[in-house]
């Protein structure tokens, strides 16, 4: 068993970001899935302690990705650009903003992951297409509740959680 944190949008606010990677700390999460709108590099170091998968988002492309890039590499974590692709505990999961939601969409019913997580619309989601999760963690910032999401693998069962 593998104890996955996915977050999203957090559009470079760094006490809610903090929030977040304390409570991820408090959980036990073993890596990290950041869904894109990073929206700053002091955002990346907070992630530290776990391996940590990162995409750019709509925000991040704007005049920001090469510093983001940089950022991440020098914090020895991984950035996939805007979309991953990667396997942990034997799921074949999908890493995606969600702003190109044609992309999206395709990515979801062509049925290669098990699990698609992607941010953008700042509602958390839950959803069983197929046999693909989809998984919206909700966002860290500009939401109505900053919400973060745990994910057991290889089962597969997740939750939202308000930070």
């Amino acid at each position: 068993m593998m104890l996955l944190g996915v977050v999203s949008d957090t559009h470079g606010h760094v006490p809610n970001t903090r929030s977040a990677v304390q409570m991820l700390h408090s959980l036990g999460v073993e890596a990290v899935l950041h869904c894109g709108d990073i929206g700053a590099g002091a955002i990346v170091p907070m992630f530290a302690q776990w391996p940590t998968h990162f995409v750019l988002g709509n925000v991040d492309v704007e005049g920001r990705a090469s510093a983001l890039k940089e950022a991440i590499t020098q914090a020895g974590q991984t950035c996939h650009g805007r979309f991953g692709s990667l396997e942990l505990a034997g799921v074949k999961i999908a890493l995606i903003h969600g702003d190109d939601q044609q992309l999206l969409d395709q990515t979801i019913t062509a049925g290669l992951h098990q699990l698609v997580c992607h941010g953008h619309t700042h509602v958390p989601r839950q959803e069983k297409i197929g046999n693909t999760l989809v998984l919206n963690p909700g966002a860290l910032y500009r939401a109505h509740r900053h919400t973060i999401a745990l994910v057991e693998l290889p089962t597969l069962e997740t939750q939202i959680i308000e930070v």
